[in-house]
């Protein structure tokens, strides 16, 4: 098992930036490929960004592709995810997860969110 704990969430203004991160303890943390799941209130949890174990390969949401950058420190055992130019549609708790399988799917361990606010 791995136990995640998100941080970095906070209040911003649209056009700002903010980076979240995910600190990971328990089992090998490289063994683990990495995502970034958000939750916006009455809306369904939605994949946001996944990276792969040894971070050679990353995936995004269409919606935030080029204004969003996931990376990981395996020595810090921990993840990242660097959001600029941040819009009001953005606001949402976002989560950290884990999945042995891929960087896409089968997320198996979560942190419990962090809440992002854009104000407009």
């Amino acid at each position: 098992q791995v136990q995640l704990v998100e941080s970095g969430g906070g209040l911003v203004q649209a056009g700002g930036s903010l980076r979240l991160s995910c600190a990971a303890s328990g089992r090998t943390f490289s063994n683990y490929h990495m995502g970034w799941f958000r939750q916006a209130p009455g809306n369904e949890r939605e994949f946001v960004a996944g990276i792969s174990r040894s971070g050679s390969s990353t995936s995004y949401a269409d919606s935030v592709k080029g204004r969003f950058t996931i990376s990981r420190d395996n020595a810090k055992v921990t993840v990242y995810l660097q959001m600029v130019s941040l819009k009001p549609e953005d606001t949402a708790v976002y989560y950290c997860a884990a999945s042995r399988s891929s960087w896409t799917t089968g997320y198996y361990y979560w942190g419990q969110g962090t809440q992002v606010t854009v104000s407009s």
